[in-house]
């Protein structure tokens, strides 16, 4: 079963559910949040508390997409509540293009190894420990809160400072915190995890900035195990036509770490249990245009999509007005 949010034609917020294709309201509830927290009191699944509401009216998810009332499939009430992060070079092809972009940058300097191959080499090695066993910590970035995501189908922001504006199709893991301090795991969902990648060209240490940019992940949360092997394609639209298209991979079988390792490493952390928060955790990617050279100009449109994961994911990219911070001291 795959979950949703979307406004109806009122403006209401309303939640709604796809079985076998077939999309239906479920009465009564505006919040996927809600229903998560209310299944963690009552002590039920996200799947049983949503057949207790019960299913109403069937939906056009499709247009409802197409008309601009599709929410993010999770959010919280605070969205400074709502963290999100990521790992990477954790995809067994995730390492050529970092390398590639780093050892640019550290030509004439010697090295023979960039950090960015020596970490990935480390996720081969101890990515998939055994049961009982601890593997080795991922690479880890901070990306935003949820006044950072942008709904699917509406504009990504491209701050004018940025030199750079690229897609990275991932799977998104989504949690929310219980009571005692614990991630309890509502599913995945497609993301765009929109980077920077000439900013962190230029020096590896310059990774964190790339990553503070907005993100997309959805339409529809997928309730259930990620899939071992998953297969999509990524595509950059301009004008309506597709100038860039690759597949992508992802899933542990077509990774170098487990899922449950790269959530141990990052729930690891007293701050990232604290109860009633959400996190959006965006497991890496292994594809990405920038690669192959595409630059992005305003208006192109991102699309991902994975039909284990229901409708495509699709933002187009905007440039913002420079908004330069206006300091002044209180004192």
């Amino acid at each position: 079963m795959n979950i949703f949010q979307f406004r109806d034609v009122g403006g209401a917020r309303a939640v709604g559910v796809v079985e076998d294709g077939t999309a239906r309201r479920v009465n009564g509830a505006e919040s996927v949040y809600h229903l998560a927290m209310a299944a963690i009191a009552e002590g039920e699944t996200l799947t049983a508390i949503v057949a207790d509401h019960g299913l109403g009216e069937s939906l056009d998810h499709a247009a409802i997409l197409a008309e601009g009332r599709m929410l993010a499939p999770i959010d919280h009430p605070d969205p400074a509540h709502l963290y999100v992060t990521g790992t990477g070079l954790t995809h067994l092809g995730s390492a050529a293009t970092r390398d590639a972009m780093h050892k640019e940058a550290a030509s004439g300097a010697g090295e023979t190894l960039t950090d960015s191959m020596k970490m990935f080499r480390m996720g081969l090695e101890g990515g998939k420990p055994k049961p009982g066993e601890t593997g080795v910590q991922p690479e880890w970035f901070y990306k935003g809160n949820g006044y950072t995501v942008v709904a699917p189908g509406q504009p990504i922001p491209s701050p004018a400072f940025a030199r750079d504006a690229g897609e990275e199709p991932e799977i998104a893991g989504i949690y929310v915190i219980d009571a005692d301090g614990q991630p309890r795991r509502l599913g995945f969902a497609i993301a765009n995890e929109f980077s920077d990648h000439v900013t962190e060209r230029v020096n590896y240490l310059y990774l964190a900035h790339s990553k503070l940019r907005a993100c997309s992940f959805g339409p529809e949360l997928r309730i259930g195990d990620l899939p071992a092997h998953i297969e999509g394609t990524s595509r950059i639209l301009r004008g309506g036509k597709a100038i860039w298209e690759k597949p992508f991979l992802s899933g542990e079988d077509n990774m170098s770490h487990t899922i449950a390792n790269l959530e141990y490493h990052h729930f690891k952390y007293d701050l990232f249990r604290t109860p009633g928060d959400v996190h959006v955790h965006m497991f890496g990617t292994a594809t990405l245009s920038f690669a192959d050279g595409v630059k992005t100009l305003e208006g192109d449109v991102f699309e991902i999509s994975e039909d284990q994961f229901g409708l495509p994911l699709r933002n187009p990219v905007h440039i913002e007005a420079d908004r330069p911070p206006k300091l002044t001291a209180l004192y």
